[in-house]
């Protein structure tokens, strides 16, 4: 037998995506690449834990805004906008199953512009081409509104200002910049947020906290 990809080397490993053996080498070159590969193989689990370990910081030109502040306890101060974004994003996933990372970052920066503008008292938008990004901008773009709306009058706090909710999706640009692997088909950054921010059915009584890239 040979690898089901390159049909030249010994297969080593079952991949769950294929539902063949393939090589280590195309395992490793082929990963979230044209493989699509799902959460629980264990070899792209390994394969994260192994890129986390060795992980090093974002350089200044790949920092999201980087002369953009974002103050730690300003993020905790408003974690339930975390909390909300997050959800939303993990329940257009379950609806979209081809949802990527890269997706997921195009939305959220598209809308942090939108939210940009707002702040300073212009309306401009520009929603991102790719249909299934496009789409989750909606979602983003509903669920804050409706958080604007209606939390303060249920919790008691200040309206969530553009400004504010532009600097907590700059910090979620950072976290996702951080965790995903760059790869056309990673979902790690997906992935992270599912562990900390469980759907309802799975949720915790406490959602940990991200640490601040």
């Amino acid at each position: 037998m040979s690898c089901a990809i390159c049909e030249k080397r010994p297969p080593k490993r079952y991949c769950p995506a294929k539902g063949e053996k393939i090589c280590a080498i195309c395992c490793g070159r082929e990963r979230e690449v044209t493989i699509d590969c799902l959460s629980d193989c264990p070899h792209l689990i390994a394969a994260r834990r192994y890129e986390a370990e060795h992980r090093k910081p974002l350089s200044g030109e790949e920092y999201p805004y980087r002369d953009v502040a974002v103050r730690e306890d300003f993020v905790y101060e408003r974690w339930p906008v975390i909390i909300g974004v997050a959800s939303a994003i993990l329940n257009f996933q379950f609806r979209h199953r081809d949802l990527t990372d890269g997706a997921v970052y195009t939305a959220i920066e598209a809308m942090a512009e939108t939210l940009r503008t707002l702040g300073t008292g212009i309306y401009y938008e520009r929603p991102p081409d790719v249909p299934v990004a496009r789409a989750l901008y909606g979602q983003l773009g509903e669920f804050l509104q409706e958080f604007r709306k209606n939390e303060g009058a249920r919790t008691g706090m200040p309206e969530l200002r553009y400004s504010d909710a532009f600097l907590l999706l700059v910090f979620l640009l950072r976290v996702a910049k951080q965790e995903s692997n760059g790869r056309s088909r990673s979902r790690a950054f997906l992935d992270f947020l599912r562990v900390r921010f469980p759907l309802p059915a799975e949720a915790a009584k406490e959602a940990p906290r991200i640490i601040i890239p």
